[in-house]
């Protein structure tokens, strides 16, 4: 599954790509270099992040669903407990 950009994000994230190669390496970048850069680490780079915060992400879940036992359990047979309250 590709990972998109809507067009706002994009030309946010060249402008980002320009300015950092403006600032930081003292070069200049342009719009079609700094959009080409943003390509070709949303294809070739975007995927690791992508599936590390998926597997973040399940790992979190089951943990929740593990504590879901503890956060939902009821007992039974507890008329008689009740009772002598």
């Amino acid at each position: 599954m590709p990972i998109e950009l809507s067009k706002v994000e994009r030309a946010q994230a060249v402008a980002s790509i320009e300015r950092y190669f403006e600032q930081e390496l003292e070069q200049r970048l342009g719009n079609i270099g700094a959009g080409a850069l943003l390509g070709f680490f949303l294809q070739e780079i975007a995927p690791l992040v992508y599936n590390q915060a998926v597997a973040d992400v399940q790992e979190r879940w089951l943990q929740r669903v593990q504590e879901l036992d503890l956060e939902v359990h009821e007992e039974a047979f507890g008329y008689w407990r009740d009772r002598r309250r």
